[in-house]
């Protein structure tokens, strides 16, 4: 009969993104796992198997959080540029409200992980496409009923949003200034003009 865990995997799971996001995965050891996420280490390899399977569950985890409210906010009746400049205030939101200056764990594990390992290069290359097919579809859409005038291709207009979403998840990483991030999404929101 296969014993019941006395632990909720959820949680464990949420502790588990915490600590790689605020260390790192080179950064984060077995033993930090086990003191962070408070369950034995036989529990650890039992449920999750090894570091590596725990850090792909992790960032899954957190990919499915953190694209949960984009994909919200994308999905509203807004205007197309209320609609971006909604959703790059809810980033520097999240990212100013963060007194560790974690920056975003995907794209920690992006810088980290991604240029030696395939599995995690693969889901980071994936959700990059997704949150930039969401901007297509937005500046796409703006451009059709002219409230985006910007004749540059939607393409890449979708990927300069997207690119300055990451600058600014990687300056979150040494400053929390709110004058920086109202200037960078003042000046991104103008190129959509």
């Amino acid at each position: 009969m296969a014993r019941t865990k006395d632990f909720d995997e959820n949680e464990v799971l949420n502790k588990a993104v915490n600590l790689f996001w605020l260390k790192g995965y080179n950064g984060t050891s077995m033993q930090d796992l086990v003191d962070g996420l408070g369950i034995s280490r036989s529990s650890l390899y039992d449920t999750y198997g090894d570091k590596h399977t725990l850090f792909i569950k992790a960032l899954e985890s957190y990919q499915s959080t953190a694209s949960g409210k984009i994909c919200q906010i994308i999905s509203s009746v807004l205007p197309a540029k209320e609609t971006i400049k909604q959703i790059l205030e809810y980033i520097s939101s999240g990212l100013l409200n963060d007194q560790t200056h974690k920056g975003c764990f995907m794209v920690n594990a992006e810088v980290e992980v991604a240029p030696h390992d395939r599995q995690v290069n693969e889901m980071i290359c994936q959700n990059d496409q997704q949150v930039e097919d969401a901007f297509y579809l937005v500046i796409k859409k703006g451009q059709d009923t002219g409230e985006i005038t910007n004749p540059q291709d939607a393409r890449a207009l979708a990927r300069f949003t997207f690119n300055t979403v990451k600058g600014m998840r990687v300056t979150a990483k040494s400053t929390n200034d709110k004058a920086v991030f109202d200037d960078i999404i003042k000046l991104a929101m103008s190129v959509l003009d």
